[in-house]
Parts: C-alpha cells; structure tokens; sequence
C-alpha cells in the first residue's frame, strides 16, 4: 500500500471512531485536534496532530501551541510532546492514530503530573483594575441641604424653578428701557 491509501484508510477509521466524540477535530484530512480531559479540568491539554505526506513512514507533527494551552508551562508542554513521540516511534510504519490519542487520554495524569498553572498576564491585569474602585463625588453638608430645599418631597425640583432665578437677574441688570 502507498502511503496516501494508508493515510485514507486510517482517515475513515478514525471519522467513524471519533464521528460523535467532541473531544476530536478534523481539521482538514491530514490535521487533526483532540482534547485530551474535560473541558473544566485544569489539566486538560488540546493536542494538533499533522500528518506529513509519507506518514505513516515517518511520524506525524505534534503540537500543544492552541491557545486552549497558554495556561500550561513550556516545560511541561515540551514534557508532554516527548513523551508521545516516544509512542511515535514505537509505532512508526503503521497507523498510530487511534494508538497514540487512546494513550494520552489513559495516561493524562502522568503526563501532567509536573503541571504548574501558568498565570496569564492578561487575566491577572483584569482582576486588578476590576478592584480598583470608582471614586464617587462626595456632597458637602451644604450642598446636599441646597438640594434638599431646593426640591419637594419627591425629590424633584417645582416647575420653573430656572425661571425664578432668570426674573430676578434681569430684574437686577436692568432692562433695555434704563
């Protein structure tokens, strides 16, 4: 068999497989995710699998650079990619697809046992504005009694209560017949 009849057999293995799992991905038919742990876990990773044109000769890409994976340190990532191509090359020149997914979902403790959370600097620098509180304008004594005359017991000013001050002020200044 080529190489291309392997990769298409093992494709439509691996869609009948997967067909009702959220977890896989088919991202085109060489490319493939697959979230190993749930969603909610924090240590759930989401593993990018490519495959090159002579896969499965020579072993598929492997790549945990989703942004799904920011909050895992670089050097678990780089753990956790050498340990699966360690699967890769056990089972090089055969269709590991399902081999290699199947043991990272059973051995995902191990494989993040050294997890760290990483803070994002994103999400850190929100929560500290977010406690930052809004300075409100505080009233003197004398104008909150300003406003209290000023208003009935509603709280809401009489109507034309501009227009006393506006009589007043012209009755000040004069008219144009002085």
């Amino acid at each position: 068999m080529t190489a291309n009849e392997d990769q298409e057999m093992e494709l439509e293995a691996l869609r009948s497989i997967y067909e009702e799992d959220e977890c896989f991905k088919e991202l085109s038919p060489t490319s493939f995710q697959l979230r190993i742990g749930d969603h909610e876990d924090p240590k759930a990773f989401l593993l990018d699998v490519s495959w090159p044109e002579t896969y499965p000769e020579t072993g598929p890409s492997l790549s945990l650079q989703a942004f799904f994976n920011n909050r895992i340190s670089s050097t678990t990532k780089k753990d956790i990619i050498s340990k699966l191509e360690e699967q890769v090359e056990a089972n090089l020149g055969e269709a590991m697809m399902y081999t290699l997914f199947e043991w990272a979902k059973e051995n995902q403790a191990a494989l993040m046992e050294n997890h760290q959370p990483v803070k994002d600097a994103v999400a850190s620098n929100a929560v500290s504005v977010s406690k930052k509180k809004e300075k409100k304008e505080q009233l003197t004594k004398a104008q909150k009694k300003k406003i209290i005359s000023r208003t009935d017991n509603k709280g809401e000013l009489p109507r034309g209560w501009n227009w006393v001050d506006v009589v007043k002020h012209l009755s000040k200044t004069g008219g144009a017949e002085d």
